[in-house]
């Protein structure tokens, strides 16, 4: 489409350009149609009405020609390449910078006249727009509009420049300040987003609140789509000493898209509360760094919505391009883990990953999503699906391979159990014993499940998470419609707004600390375990550490290869509301 759009313009103005002079009829010329030799050249340009059709709701109602770009007629202007791009633009970027980058070229066609002379557009009003905006034209792969250069057409605030956009903040300020104080503040579209619009979305969020965001790629998908994440910390693109980085991953069924949408309305609500002053969120911010990967299978997603909510069935789009479950397509360390877990020699945690699993089918996907978490030192970890309404956490692969539903916890039962109980009793319906379910019955257990009790399956990504890394991650199953229409969408995201936010308070639990040496340096890859564990965490680059505790007395001891051993003894009191730090100081 943008390859056509840019044929039309060219043929446009080799027309333009090629076409010989029009004599004037009686009455062209005082319809902008044609302008005389005498009158383009000899007379003294002077304020005309805005008569253009693309125009017609500026906030001023005279203008004069020869404009910016030098027509000289509203003839011209309308013939121009610069106005035919201007009325597909809304249509080429998919509704984004609407209606603002309509009116900041309405400026440049047809700017406002004041006593016979004209008053520019300013550049600050472009350049802000082009900062916010561009991100829009690169996801079409198109450059900035050329005459909405801000440097060359725009006026700077000291020669008396006027703001094309001021009439829309000003109407926008209004409908803000008429919301009642029960309503949100933060305003969200709830409503489907194509890949393309998703991508769009994040970056203009990213953008909008640079400070505290950005986005990067992890990797692309088979079919070559971005893995795009979205971070969200006080000081993005870098980890800090004791900061905690936690992660939220939707879509990895392509088919299940309600956990993908809450995604995108969490990053803007993150973004926009933060710059609203809501206190809690900028302490989330500022003392966490949040990971969202929105669509971990935007191909599977592509065939589900070609489909929509209506025919989309439990299948279409679950698997990725290649018609692989990425929820099995990760390696299965929970069969070494229960083969080597009786040798008091075998490590049971940060198990590698065998030279078998290479041998087989392993999804771009997947293989980005492993990078991802071995790159990074994230402590805690949500996967959101569709298709029950409950929280599963690990071990989801049976202890005994031929049962089929057996309760199969991990060293950490009951951490993991107060994880997904932090999802559960902050959702609307989630834990409540009389909700409507989708054929399991999780009334006796309120919301939440051991994996393997529930149906057991190898070689998924929250086994691996807890086997392979630090990392604890459950499984957010968000109810019976994978798909559900966009009416469901805004009611979904009250339902787990809430759930959200306290899932990501919760990584400040347990304890953390610094392992170092005696000249004060972080010890990378030191082991911190606690007694009756066998579960222990690795330092990161500059020797920091998380270790998810409950409430209790606990014997930890730090070490690492080369230094001696130190134990202590913490108590971790019921009121505490962040983790307790906890150093130590090894000798060589």
């Amino acid at each position: 489409m943008y390859l056509e759009v840019l044929a039309l313009l060219f043929f446009l103005e080799r027309s333009c350009l090629s076409a010989p002079q029009q004599p004037c009829h009686p009455g062209d010329e005082f319809l902008g149609r044609c302008s005389s030799s005498r009158s383009a050249h000899d007379e003294t340009p002077t304020c005309t009405e805005v008569n253009l059709g693309y125009c017609n709701d500026l906030e001023y109602s005279t203008t004069i020609f020869p404009n910016i770009l030098g027509h000289r007629s509203r003839y011209e202007a309308e013939s121009g390449a610069e106005y035919l791009l201007l009325s597909v633009i809304h249509g080429l970027l998919n509704g984004e910078c609407s209606p603002e980058i309509r009116l900041l070229g309405c400026s440049v066609l047809a700017s406002p006249c004041r006593d016979n002379k004209m008053v520019k557009p300013c550049r600050s009003t472009c350049e802000a727009l082009r900062k916010g905006c561009i991100h829009a034209f690169e996801a079409i792969e198109m450059a900035w509009p050329y005459f909405l250069d801000c440097d060359r057409f725009f006026a700077g605030n000291e020669e008396g420049c006027f703001d094309p956009l001021a009439g829309l903040k000003a109407r926008q300020e209004v409908a803000l300040s008429s919301l009642s104080p029960e309503e949100p503040s933060t305003i969200i579209q709830f409503t489907y987003a194509s890949n393309a619009q998703m991508y769009s979305l994040l970056k203009r969020t990213a953008a909008k609140c640079s400070h505290i965001s950005h986005v990067y790629s992890i990797g692309r998908s088979t079919e070559g789509r971005d893995l795009l994440v979205i971070e969200f910390t006080d000081n993005p693109g870098q980890h800090e000493l004791l900061e905690p980085e936690i992660k939220l991953v939707g879509n990895m069924h392509g088919n299940e898209v309600l956990g993908r949408q809450l995604l995108i309305y969490l990053a803007q609500y993150l973004c926009s509360e933060y710059m609203l002053g809501n206190q809690r969120i900028q302490s989330i911010i500022n003392n966490t760094r949040i990971h969202i990967l929105a669509s971990m299978n935007p191909d599977g997603y592509e065939l589900a919505a070609s489909e929509g909510h209506l025919l989309n069935g439990w299948i279409s789009g679950r698997a990725n391009a290649q018609n692989l479950d990425l929820n099995r397509n990760f390696p299965d360390l929970t069969s070494l883990f229960y083969r080597n877990r009786r040798s008091r020699h075998y490590r049971i945690d940060h198990i590698p990953i065998p030279d078998t699993y290479w041998f087989g089918k392993v999804a771009p996907e997947t293989y980005a999503v492993m990078k991802w978490i071995r790159s990074l030192p994230f402590v805690q970890s949500a996967s959101l699906h569709g298709g029950e309404l409950v929280v599963s956490y690990p071990f989801d692969f049976s202890r005994h391979p031929h049962e089929e539903k057996m309760f199969s916890p991990t060293p950490d039962e009951q951490i993991f159990k107060q994880l997904a109980r932090t999802y559960a009793d902050a959702h609307a319906t989630m834990s409540n014993n009389d909700t409507d379910r989708c054929g399991a019955s999780f009334y006796r257990t309120r919301g939440i499940i051991n994996g393997a009790l529930w149906y057991s399956f190898a070689g998924g990504m929250s086994d691996f998470n807890y086997l392979h890394t630090n990392c604890m991650e459950i499984t957010v199953e968000l109810g019976c419609d994978k798909f559900p229409s966009e009416a469901e969408l805004y009611p979904e995201w009250k339902r787990n707004k809430e759930a959200l936010l306290s899932f990501l308070e919760s990584v400040h639990r347990g304890i953390k600390g610094v392992v170092k040496d005696t000249d004060g340096n972080g010890i990378k890859g030191a082991t911190v375990s606690v007694r009756g564990v066998r579960k222990d965490v690795t330092t990161a680059e500059d020797g920091d550490y998380w270790r998810l505790l409950n409430p209790g007395t606990y014997i930890l001891t730090a070490t690492a290869k080369g230094f001696s051993r130190v134990s202590k003894r913490v108590f971790l009191p019921h009121n505490m509301i962040k983790a307790g730090r906890v150093d130590f100081v090894l000798e060589k």
